[in-house]
């Protein structure tokens, strides 16, 4: 969502062309502050766990919506750093990152996000954020169309690819 003024001066942002691109620009006087509308770094961790692949579903999400562990990468952290810690604040699991599945684009949410393949080892502790968690067999998860299902749907292809079409 982008801001309505300027956050160098106060001044309300106007469009303009820069490029191929429509940009937002400071109108106020000699200040021309460009709006860039950069996405924000999030990670998001495919975590098997004894032998399942566990979903989430956050605070506030509908009845029926899981997802991958996730969250903002904080300020001096690299994403692997983000990644584990994110594991131990929602699931409270000691992770380690077994590969990095891929980097995507969350348009809907302007996000960047950087998706890992995680092993939890541990009890399985549901962190403050969450509503509840859910363990699916990685033989009968489906990737879902948004957000970190594209990491999932790269997850089970190479999964396919090591283990045999079984998987």
């Amino acid at each position: 969502m982008s801001p309505n003024h300027c956050l160098q001066c106060g001044a309300p942002l106007a469009p303009f062309q820069k490029g191929n691109r429509e940009r937002l620009r400071c109108s106020g006087d000699g200040c021309g502050r460009i709006h860039y509308e950069n996405p924000t770094p999030v990670v998001a961790g495919l975590v098997e766990h004894e032998g399942d692949v566990i979903l989430v579903r956050n605070l506030g999400w509908p009845e029926g919506f899981y997802g991958l562990v996730s969250g903002f990468l904080e300020r001096q952290e690299s994403p692997e750093v983000g990644m584990l810690r994110e594991v131990g604040e929602e699931l409270g699991l000691e992770a380690e990152i077994v590969s990095l599945i891929g980097v995507y684009t969350f348009d809907l949410r302007n996000e960047l996000i950087v998706a890992y393949h995680v092993r939890g080892r541990g009890s399985l502790r549901m962190g403050a954020e969450l509503a509840e968690t859910k363990r699916v067999p990685p033989e009968k998860l489906r990737p879902w169309p948004l957000g970190t299902g594209p990491a999932v749907r790269d997850w089970l292809a190479r999964r396919r690819l090591l283990h045999g079409p079984s998987q």
